[in-house]
């Protein structure tokens, strides 16, 4: 109980004072614009009316909590999921091109650690090109990708998924880089006493020691190739997806709906990595590990 509580607490006091802030925010950036609808009705309401108008506003500069989530609830659940204004629908579609973008990445993340493990001169040759490949802004990557692409005939779905596959290898690679080389120098040792084979000592020592790094790096590689698949939306005037619906509230500043496809984002994103999470503890399980 003692530990439920201590989990409970902080986070619960984090969010209310989120919330409240966000109020705050809510009312200072609204009131200019209330101000200004006043003043042209001749009307001079009251600090808390004028307060309350700030809150309901239809357009807001930044809607209030209660606004998002009304509108959350309403495209979530109110709305049919084959509706282009559903938020089921149109994570669906972000979804899609998240998971294939994220099996790329992990899988080529996997070949690239094994390569830089197995191989010197990819190790001092390719390392420093994949962190460099990253600090190249996603959002000059994105736009080239979709042209080059198109230029061959290749729309819809696979250039979402390797925008997506550019952003979640370099974790995956890193991690099992450190996984696989995580062995200490004794086990090592010691399997060469017992005369392994280097398939025998990767399959049997380094692999097994690589799993936890290996998912610990994929949480960070699921969340990542969502934000690929929602930035890879944008160039391409998708009419369906997070990104889609990003690009129509601000094209229609419709900011309510925005920040609503921003939670409805968030939450994807928390689920991927919930689900990768169990995924990691059912592994360690099989393999034999104990519960923390």
């Amino acid at each position: 109980m003692d530990s439920f509580r201590d989990k409970i607490v902080p986070v619960t006091s984090i969010l209310l004072g989120v919330v409240v802030v966000w109020y705050v925010m809510a009312v200072i950036l609204n009131a200019p614009f209330q101000r200004d609808l006043d003043r042209r009705a001749n009307q001079t309401p009251g600090i808390v009316e004028f307060i309350g108008k700030t809150l309901v506003q239809p357009k807001p500069t930044l809607p209030a909590p209660h606004q998002v989530a009304v509108n959350f609830l309403e495209n979530t659940f109110l709305r049919s999921i084959t509706s282009n204004r559903s938020l089921v629908y149109n994570a669906w579609v972000t979804l899609s091109s998240t998971l294939l973008g994220f099996a790329f990445g992990t899988a080529l993340g996997i070949v690239i650690a094994v390569g830089i493990v197995h191989v010197a001169t990819l190790d001092r040759s390719l390392m420093p090109w994949i962190i460099t490949s990253q600090t190249i802004p996603i959002l000059a990557v994105a736009p080239m990708i979709i042209v080059v692409l198109a230029a061959v005939g290749i729309t819809g779905l696979i250039p979402k998924a390797l925008i997506s596959t550019y952003l979640s290898f370099f974790p995956v690679a890193v991690g099992m880089v450190k996984g696989l080389r995580s062995p200490e120098l004794t086990h090592l040792d010691l399997m060469h006493t017992y005369n392994a084979s280097a398939s025998q000592t990767f399959w049997k020592l380094r692999v097994p020691a690589s799993v936890p790094f290996l998912f610990t790096s994929m949480k960070v590689a699921v969340a990542a190739s969502l934000v690929g698949a929602i930035v890879g939306e944008l160039p391409t005037g998708a009419v369906a997806g997070i990104g889609a619906k990003l690009l129509a509230g601000a094209y229609y500043s419709q900011t309510i709906d925005i920040w609503s496809a921003l939670v409805a984002g968030s939450v994807v994103a928390a689920l991927l990595v919930m689900v990768v999470g169990i995924a990691g503890r059912l592994v360690d399980r099989a393999m034999g590990g104990r519960p923390a």
